[in-house]
């Protein structure tokens, strides 16, 4: 079965809704310059309210592990997902950890070689953002990449693309934030729903 994470998740209302439609984990971007920040003193009131068996991942770019241990600590949150340029090095100091990469071509896979980690999380890439842009990528680059472990794919899935885009890939699990949003920091409930049912009747 493929697994769901609903991204950018800023308020307690969207967390239970998630879950209330069977999301399977939750990611909070706690990278300061996200428009979908969140602070740790947040994310910890939010966990604390949820139902047992979720899991939550906190999304991190370029930041020092003592800092991410110390705000996983703080807030309860379960995995990492490094989001950045963090090094093979720093990515193994973690026992579970997601790491993302930004693709553009088949070439940018090279770097998975040097990685171990949970799952590769694959977004599409742009110059001046480190995800959450909405932007498809070509998903013949996914379905490579798989070859590396477990893969999460992430970038400009909708209601309307998450199937044809499973069908293709097969991943591991999928990430949404900007394509199940009614705005910035806010979820359609319509949209979420149509998502997670979609991926769940694989």
């Amino acid at each position: 079965m493929v697994r769901v994470k609903i991204c950018g998740i800023t308020n307690l209302d969207d967390a239970l809704a998630a879950i209330d439609f069977g999301a399977d984990a939750l990611g909070f971007v706690l990278y300061e310059k996200s428009p979908r920040y969140i602070s740790p003193e947040k994310v910890g009131e939010i966990i604390a309210s949820l139902p047992s068996f979720v899991t939550t991942v906190g999304v991190f770019v370029n930041e020092e592990s003592t800092k991410i241990r110390a705000i996983m600590e703080f807030a309860g949150i379960n995995i990492p997902q490094l989001h950045g340029d963090e090094s093979p090095e720093a990515c193994a100091l973690w026992h579970r950890a997601i790491k993302a990469f930004r693709v553009r071509n088949f070439t940018d896979l090279e770097a998975l070689k040097k990685y171990r980690a949970s799952a590769f999380l694959l977004d599409a890439y742009t110059p001046d953002s480190y995800g959450g842009t909405g932007q498809v990528f070509n998903w013949d680059i996914a379905v490579e990449a798989i070859r590396y472990g477990k893969i999460i794919l992430s970038g400009g899935l909708t209601p309307e693309n998450v199937e044809q885009a499973i069908k293709r890939v097969v991943p591991y699990a999928v990430d949404v934030s900007s394509g199940v949003e009614a705005e910035k920091r806010k979820k359609d409930y319509k949209k979420l729903k149509a998502f997670i049912k979609k991926v769940k009747a694989f």
